[in-house]
């Protein structure tokens, strides 16, 4: 039987060519010229200075968090519904968590539920020191509505675009708004080297002081010197040359990933019970994952029975404030938990882009077969 995987790697088939030059040159350790140039195609894809890679996306978002400034005590805001790697970096740095609620036209953070946050802290006398907004399956939360409430309490952004590289909104890319943004390279990404990284910023300074931290914060002498803490989240050059061609094919990979969007749509939008995850209109999103909702609740048995049939499916995130771990943290919601009723009613499907419509159909078919999905019989 065919496995369908959810997001499995796609190579370009030139990555071989840099990871043979890496081995020729004996590059084998971190840095060296692979790391050189990943780096500058990252930077200049998305219109920045400077861009640092590191060995994942959360040591991105703890560097981040060091550069701002986040310590013990302090409070940082952050999206709920999301993947417990946005948040773990400020809990190593010893900050309280609050989580904002999402809103349905993005299923990113509400803006109006931040707002309700912001004032109740400032009414409390304790404004979060950072503010992380996710971008969520690779499309855009209302960044520009956010950046503009959080400028008015004086919080600093930090965009999380692991799943949306690539993205834009108003046509500018998306981790380019906030202070800092990340992205993640992580096996099922939308380009990947097998895992890393990548943290971008407004200030080249200030991605030159992550730099620093990122390779143990060794002072510039000619013997190991450090008055500091740093941190061993460099990517290595040979993972870099994977990175490299993933570059080039990047463009190629958001096509493709939009077009199994439209065609899933094509195959399941005329079905009254299913619904898919829109796309702001002042959006361009990546469609790193094709995800809907069902009118039905989901149970964990349905998403098995897809998965026994080959078909690799997975519920939406659940949101972190319903995560046993963060049971005493805070929650704000201007609408009512909308992040809770997104999980309870969504799935992901798969998406991969070595997907062909064939494929896609075979899914959608049995997507329809599985009545537990649906309030009633659904045949096509």
């Amino acid at each position: 039987m065919k496995k369908y995987l959810l997001s499995p790697p796609h190579m370009s088939g030139e990555e071989q060519i840099y990871i043979e030059q890496a081995f020729k040159d004996n590059w084998i350790a971190p840095l060296g010229p692979n790391v050189v140039e990943f780096e500058k195609k990252i930077a200049e894809y998305n219109g920045v200075e400077d861009c640092l890679v590191t060995s994942s996306g959360t040591s991105a978002i703890h560097l981040a968090l060091r550069l701002l400034g986040v310590t013990h005590g302090d409070t940082v805001f952050c999206s709920t519904f999301t993947f417990i790697a946005s948040i773990n970096p400020a809990i190593y740095l010893g900050a309280k968590p609050v989580f904002i609620d999402s809103d349905y036209e993005t299923w990113g953070m509400c803006p109006k539920s931040l707002e309700k946050a912001l004032q109740a802290a400032k009414n409390n006398g304790k404004l979060p020191k950072v503010i992380i907004v996710v971008h969520l399956y690779g499309q855009s939360a209302q960044i520009e509505d956010i950046i503009s409430i959080a400028s008015k309490y004086g919080i600093p952004v930090i965009e999380d675009a692991a799943e949306a590289l690539g993205a834009e909104y108003n046509g500018k890319k998306l981790g380019t708004f906030g202070e800092f943004g990340i992205f993640s390279f992580n096996g099922n990404k939308i380009i990947t080297t097998s895992g890393g990284g990548a943290l971008i910023g407004k200030s080249k300074s200030a991605i030159q002081r992550a730099r620093f931290l990122s390779s143990q914060a060794k002072e510039d002498k000619p013997y190991y010197y450090h008055k500091e803490i740093g941190y061993n989240y460099r990517l290595s050059n040979v993972l870099a040359g994977i990175g490299i061609a993933q570059m080039n094919v990047l463009d190629q990979r958001i096509a493709k990933k939009r077009d199994i969007f439209s065609t899933y749509k094509t195959y399941l939008g005329a079905i009254t019970d299913i619904s898919f995850m829109p796309e702001n209109i002042r959006s361009y999103g990546n469609r790193w994952l094709t995800t809907l909702l069902f009118s039905k609740e989901i149970k964990d048995s349905s998403i098995c029975i897809l998965n026994e049939r080959g078909i690799e499916t997975r519920r939406l995130w659940k949101p972190l404030h319903t995560q046993p771990i963060f049971k005493n943290c805070q929650f704000y919601s201007a609408t009512g938990d909308v992040s809770s009723i997104l999980y309870k009613h969504g799935m992901c499907l798969p998406s991969g882009t070595m997907l062909t419509n064939e494929d896609i159909s075979i899914i959608a078919r049995e997507v329809m077969n599985c009545n537990v999905f649906f309030n009633r019989s659904v045949s096509k």
